[in-house]
């Protein structure tokens, strides 16, 4: 039986186990005293005769003193019995944050009631707001775009045949509640001529992983294991697929890294092929959800593609959870110049349906203008919050604090946390 492995020689345990049944025993020998219940004869004729000795008769209510005292004594034994217990444990599983215990569970209890959260995007802007939600909720899933080409991620994907791993890295890292050094190992990248130099450890690891459990879903569940992580990690698809935009001028300019380098306005992206399946966790993930959160991060190249993947447009549509895209802060060069509020909404309701979005969340503080000098040096420029016609297209309207002085270009973790689960909360208490 497994239980008796518990009462094997050094587990500590024995004892404490012995100390928390003479506890037992006592507050049931106190309680029959009380009530003047023989339990176990001998030990109670024992207790009355004494007494009777100290007293001269029987006396009542000294005995209920005494078995209430003896009840007392019992419930300190077994409470010092449970937490030696306890700490026991704790000492091998936690052995340098034992003292985070209580604070671990509460944490785990509250972040396991919180609201089931969907976040669709990729690259940069997903992992900001995924760093900031896996502290209000652990019912969190990211579906993540596989368009992503370049780098470190579409080399691996052309050599090893896999789904891009570079985006669903970073989400798994943002998600993640472990150490500071293994967040820095994943976020690894080797230098040098060899031909590990530009890949991560992080790609690799989950390459690797890829290949072991022969499933990308699997690799990535595998993996939020060693990283702790709060929530889950899906790709939208498992197929491989290249994202496509056909520009204002009528060129068609191939794959994800190319069409910002194209400086061309972008008419509309498309999958090849354009029926790949979508992963199904992802799209149950999508039905189940209480709020549907599109963005931040580039519009076209990794907000819009998770939106191409046969059935998650509609899925999102259908739904009846609370769907929110959050409207980056800055244009990007060579592919938003120029855009508003609303052109950002528009092009998310061309290619998805008009039903994809209920609110927009936009940044109402002003970005310092020396910030702005710099960013336009780049091409960057503050987008223009057109609130009059995101209302025509039925959008409501949010703004909020959610740049840092710093840095306007990429949104702050809490601050873009805080102001969508007031969204959420606000919307499902109504």
């Amino acid at each position: 039986m497994h239980f008796l492995k518990w009462l094997y020689p050094g587990m500590k345990f024995k004892r404490w186990l012995l100390l928390f049944a003479a506890g037992v025993m006592l507050i049931s020998l106190g309680m029959a005293v009380v009530f003047n219940y023989k339990f176990i004869d001998h030990l109670e004729e024992a207790i009355f005769r004494t007494i009777y000795l100290w007293t001269g008769s029987y006396n009542y209510v000294f005995a209920s003193l005494v078995g209430g005292a003896m009840v007392i004594i019992g419930v300190i034994i077994i409470l010092i019995a449970v937490r030696f217990i306890v700490r026991s444990v704790i000492a091998v599983l936690l052995p340098d944050n034992s003292e985070r215990l209580v604070d671990l569970i509460y944490e785990k209890r509250k972040l396991g009631k919180g609201p089931a959260v969907v976040v669709v995007g990729g690259g940069h802007g997903l992992s900001v707001l995924l760093r900031g939600i896996k502290e209000a909720t652990s019912n969190v899933t990211a579906v993540v775009t596989v368009a992503d080409d370049g780098g470190s991620s579409g080399r691996l994907r052309e050599e090893l045949g896999i789904i891009p791993p570079g985006d669903l890295r970073n989400c798994l890292v943002a998600l993640a509640d472990t150490e500071p050094l293994m967040e820095k190992l994943f976020q690894h990248r080797f230098g040098g001529n060899s031909g590990l130099a530009g890949h991560s450890f992080g790609n690799l690891f989950i390459a690797a992983m890829a290949e072991v459990t022969g499933d990308m879903e699997t690799a990535l569940k595998q993996s939020s294991k060693v990283l702790a992580v709060k929530g889950r990690v899906l790709p939208a698809s498992k197929e491989h697929v290249r994202l496509d935009a056909i520009m204002d001028d009528g060129s068609v300019i191939c794959g994800e890294s190319q069409i910002p380098e194209a400086r061309k306005r972008i008419h509309r992206v498309k999958l090849f092929p354009d029926d790949a399946e979508a992963v199904q966790s992802s799209m149950d993930a999508i039905r189940d959800a209480e709020a549907i959160i599109l963005g931040p991060g580039s519009l076209y190249t990794s907000v819009i593609p998770n939106l191409l993947v046969d059935g998650i447009a509609d899925a999102v549509c259908r739904s009846k959870a609370i769907k929110i895209y959050i409207c980056n802060v800055m244009t990007q060069p060579g592919e938003t110049d120029g855009y508003t509020a609303s052109m950002h909404v528009k092009a998310i309701q061309d290619h998805a349906g008009r039903n994809a979005i209920d609110f927009i969340l936009v940044n109402s503080t002003p970005v310092p203008e020396v910030l702005r000098e710099k960013y336009a040096e780049n091409g960057a420029y503050p987008v223009v919050v057109d609130e009059k016609e995101l209302n025509r297209l039925g959008v409501g309207v949010i703004k909020a604090d959610l740049i840092t002085k710093a840095d306007a270009l990429h949104h702050e973790p809490q601050k873009l946390c805080d102001s969508v689960m007031r969204i959420v909360y606000g919307m499902k208490g109504r």
